[in-house]
Order: C-alpha cells, then sequence, then structure tokens
C-alpha cells in the first residue's frame, strides 16, 4: 500500500517549487515557458534521490525507473497546475 507514497510526494513538492519559480520571475512569459521544460528534470532528480534515500517506498526496482517515475510525476506537476489554471477561468467565451 505504501509502496506509491513518493509519487504525489515529487508532484506536490514539484508543482510548489514551480509555483515560486513563477514568483520569483514575475511572470516574464519567456522563463514561465520554461516551466515543463525544468518540472520534468526536477523531478527526475527527486525521483531517484528518494530512490536511493527509501527505495522501499518508491515503486521503481531500478534508477531508470525512478528517473522515469520522479519526471513524469514533475510533468504531472505541470497538469495538476494548468487544471487550476483551467479551473479558475471566469471568461466562458474563448
Amino acid at each position: 500500500m505504501f509502496d506509491i507514497v513518493f509519487v504525489p510526494l515529487i508532484i506536490v513538492t514539484v508543482y510548489w517549487i514551480m509555483n515560486l519559480y513563477k514568483y520569483i520571475v514575475k511572470h516574464k512569459e519567456k522563463y514561465v515557458r520554461l516551466i515543463p521544460v525544468l518540472a520534468a528534470p526536477l523531478g527526475a532528480i527527486l525521483g531517484v534521490t528518494l530512490f536511493f534515500a527509501a527505495p522501499e517506498l518508491m515503486p521503481a526496482k531500478n534508477v531508470v525507473m525512478a528517473f522515469m517515475i520522479g519526471g513524469a510525476s514533475g510533468l504531472a506537476a505541470t497538469g495538476t497546475d494548468q487544471i487550476f489554471k483551467q479551473m479558475s477561468k471566469t471568461d466562458f467565451d474563448e
């Protein structure tokens, strides 16, 4: 049951780091566009780090799988951000 606990942890961590990044760059469009490019490697790094920290809680059998799971989780954080962004829109004409 607890063997996938790190996947949502990676998603939440990358989500908040990317929100902090958006706050730092003050919504400059050329830097905001880099968020998916930054989220995937950040998630991959977190996946590998957590794989070595507590391999029993990571659903990966080797480092490559941990890298891929972390990267996908990082991209899932970007998708989560888009869900909140789209749901908070008030203009339905677009």
